[in-house]
C-alpha cells in the first residue's frame, strides 16, 4: 500500500493509546455554562441576550459581526446570569454570556430535519452553514462558510477531508470516523454538491487503519470520493502538508489552499455540515479527548459548549496525581491553561493533563549548528536563524526570512538536541510582526 506524505516533519510519541479504543460518551453539564463571544478567527460576536433572559437550546445568543465571523448558540435551556468579561483559554478575558442551566434542555422551535436538501442551491447551503455557526473543528476555528466561498478566479478541483489527526494524544476525530462514518460521508457529499465535478478525498493516517477500513466501505460505489492512506508523521494534518501529500501540489508562500485548487475541512467540520443541513441543528457541542498521564480515566466525551473543563476532568475520575501542566488541545499545538474554570468552545479538541516527567520544558543550551531543525521544518524554514533574529528583536529581518510562514507545529523544538525553544521564538516573532503591522495602519 502506497502511503502518501509530505517533505520533512517529525515523529513524536503518539500517546493515543489512552483513548483510541474508548467510545464516545455523552456528558451533560451540571453547573453554569460560559459562552465566550470569541470562539473563531475573525470578528467577535455581539451578545443578543441580557441578564435575566430565559434561553432555549438552539437559541442564537451571539450574532456574527461581519463576513469573517460565526454566530454562537446556547447548548442548554436556562437563565442568563450575566454578560461580562470572563477568562478565555488564550489567556485573555473576553465578553461572555453566562447561563444557569435548568437541566430541562427545552429546544427552540425549528430544530427539525430537512426532508430533502438535494434541491438547495450552493448559496442556500452556504447560508445554512454560516447560520449554523460552523467553524474549523480541528482547532483553527476559521468560519467554514468563508472557506467554502473562494473567489471566482480560484478554480477548485479537490475537497480534502482531514482525518489525519496527527497531534499526539488526541483521538476525538478518530472516534468520530469510527462511530459516525455515514454522517461524515454524507457531509462530504453535501460539500461536493456545492462544487460540481470536483473530487473529494478523505485522508487518514495509517495508525488508524480501522477508520480507513470503515470509511472505504462507506464510500464504496461513490465515484467522486476516494479514501487515501497517509503516512503517520507530524504535522500530516497541517493544510499545506496535507495538500502536498494528497495532490502533490505546493501552496506558495503567503497563499491559501484555494490558490492550489483545494479546500481542506476537518472531519469534525464535515460532520457538523451534515448536522446543520440534514438535521437542521446549529453547532452546539463537540467531542473532546480528555487524556494524559495525570488523568485517572481518560475518555472521549461529547460535550455541550460552555461546559467547564473542571466537569470534564471530574467525569474522568479526576486526577490520579496533580498535573504539572494542563493544555487545551494537544502537546504540540495546544495552549497551556492556568485554571480549569474555562469553558469548552468550538476549538476545544482536547484537555491534556501532564505529569512532571512529560511537561517540563528542558533548559536551553547553545545552538550546536546541527541543522536538525532545518531537516524537520515542513515549511522549509531555518528555525535556528529565526530564533536568533527574534532574540535580537530584528523583526523586519525575521519577516524577510519568511518567519510568517511558520505554522508553529513544534517540529523544530521536538528534534533540537540543544533543547532550544524555537517554536516559542517564532510564535513571539509572528505576534510582534502582526502587532507592528496593526500599529502602522
Amino acid at each position: 500500500m502506497k502511503l502518501l506524505t509530505f517533505k520533512k516533519g517529525a515523529y513524536p510519541p503518539h500517546g493515543k493509546h489512552f483513548t483510541e479504543d474508548k467510545k464516545i460518551e455523552d456528558l451533560l453539564p451540571k453547573g453554569d455554562l460560559i459562552f465566550p463571544m470569541s470562539q473563531h478567527i475573525g470578528a467577535p460576536c455581539e451578545p443578543l441576550v441580557k441578564k435575566g433572559d430565559r434561553v432555549l437550546v438552539g437559541q442564537k445568543i451571539g450574532a456574527a459581526k461581519g463576513f469573517v465571523s460565526s454566530p454562537i448558540y446556547s447548548s442548554v435551556s436556562g437563565t442568563v446570569k450575566n454578560v461580562a468579561l470572563m477568562p478565555h483559554a488564550n489567556g485573555s478575558k473576553v465578553m461572555s454570556v453566562i447561563i444557569e442551566n435548568d437541566g430541562l434542555y427545552e429546544e427552540i422551535e425549528g430544530l427539525v430535519p430537512r426532508e430533502d436538501y438535494s434541491k438547495l442551491s450552493k448559496d442556500e447551503l452556504l447560508k445554512i452553514i454560516a447560520e449554523a455557526g460552523i467553524v474549523g473543528m480541528g482547532g483553527a476555528c476559521f468560519p467554514t462558510h468563508v472557506k467554502l466561498a473562494p473567489p471566482p478566479d480560484k478554480k477548485i478541483d479537490a475537497i480534502i477531508v482531514n482525518g489525519a489527526e496527527c497531534e499526539p494524544y488526541l483521538t476525538c476525530d478518530h472516534r468520530l470516523m469510527l462511530e459516525n462514518t455515514k454522517e461524515i460521508v454524507e457531509g462530504l457529499k453535501i460539500v461536493l454538491k456545492m462544487f460540481p465535478g470536483v473530487k473529494g478525498y478523505i485522508g487518514i493516517e495509517n495508525n488508524k487503519m480501522n477508520a480507513v477500513k470503515v470509511m472505504k466501505e462507506a464510500v464504496k460505489g461513490v465515484s467522486n470520493i476516494e479514501v487515501v492512506v497517509l503516512k503517520t508523521k507530524y504535522p500530516q494534518g497541517a493544510e499545506k502538508q496535507l495538500i502536498y501529500a494528497v495532490t502533490g501540489r505546493e501552496v506558495p508562500s503567503g497563499k491559501l489552499p484555494a490558490d492550489a485548487g483545494c479546500i481542506v475541512q476537518n472531519v469534525g467540520t464535515i460532520f457538523e455540515i451534515y448536522n446543520a443541513v440534514v438535521k437542521g441543528r446549529p453547532l452546539m457541542e463537540r467531542i473532546v479527548t480528555v487524556t494524559g498521564e495525570a488523568v485517572k480515566e481518560p475518555k472521549n466525551l461529547r460535550v455541550k459548549f460552555g461546559t467547564s473543563f473542571k466537569e470534564l476532568i471530574e467525569a474522568c475520575g479526576g486526577f490520579k496525581e496533580d498535573p504539572v501542566k494542563v493544555i487545551s488541545g494537544g502537546p504540540l499545538m495546544g495552549t497551556t491553561v492556568q485554571t480549569l474554570d474555562l469553558p469548552v468552545m468550538k476549538g476545544t479538541s482536547g484537555i491534556l493533563a501532564l505529569t512532571k516527567k512529560q511537561a517540563v520544558l528542558p533548559q536551553e543550551s547553545s545552538c550546536i549548528r546541527c541543522g536538525r531543525c532545518v531537516e524537520a521544518c515542513p515549511m522549509n524554514l531555518i528555525p535556528s536563524i529565526l530564533d536568533s533574529l527574534v532574540k535580537r528583536r530584528e523583526y523586519d529581518t525575521f519577516e524577510k526570512n519568511n518567519g510568517m510562514d511558520c505554522i508553529e507545529c513544534g517540529c523544530c523544538t521536538l528534534v533540537c538536541p540543544a533543547k532550544r525553544h524555537l517554536t516559542q521564538s517564532c510564535r513571539e516573532g509572528k505576534r510582534t510582526v502582526l502587532a507592528n503591522r496593526k500599529k502602522a495602519n
